[in-house]
Parts: structure tokens; C-alpha cells; sequence
């Protein structure tokens, strides 16, 4: 028998500057976010392009993962708000 995930809402933020990305529904534990599936992603700030609206650093790439489209996050280009209460 499958173990239920807990999903939870997060604010993805740019790293450098903290401007909002998106609004992620979560579902795996761990305090790293590693990839956005798109069909996961409540509100997309960034209208669908991988830079930031901010400042323009790119933040993520295509992929496929798991046979679902996915942005594949750079490590350190963000950070997640709302994760288990921390900020």
C-alpha cells in the first residue's frame, strides 16, 4: 500500500533579488526544491518564461522527469516561503 504525501502550498522566490516566482504545490518532504512540475504550479508569475522578472538571471530548465514536463530548478537561484511555517 502506497504512503500518502502531504502537499503543501510554498512561495518560490528569486534567490538574488526575492521576487515571487510562483505559488508550487509541494509534495515531497525535504527543505531543497530540486523541480516544479508545471501541471503543480498554482500561480506563475513569470508567465511561463524560466528568468525572473526581477533581474533576469535564469532560474530553471526543461526538462522532462518521470515522463511529465518539469522545471528543473538551479540550485541556489531560489528559495522557498511558507515551507512547514518557516519563511
Amino acid at each position: 500500500m502506497k504512503k500518502k504525501r502531504k502537499h503543501f502550498p510554498i512561495d518560490v522566490l528569486c534567490a538574488k533579488c526575492g521576487t515571487l516566482l510562483y505559488h508550487y504545490d509541494k509534495d515531497a518532504e525535504g527543505d531543497t526544491l530540486v523541480k516544479c512540475y508545471k501541471d503543480r504550479i498554482l500561480i506563475d508569475y513569470t508567465n511561463g518564461s524560466l528568468s525572473c522578472p526581477g533581474c533576469g538571471i535564469i532560474f530553471a530548465r526543461e526538462r522532462m522527469v518521470h515522463g511529465k514536463p518539469a522545471n528543473v530548478i538551479i540550485q541556489g537561484k531560489v528559495r522557498m516561503k511558507g515551507f512547514h511555517g518557516k519563511s
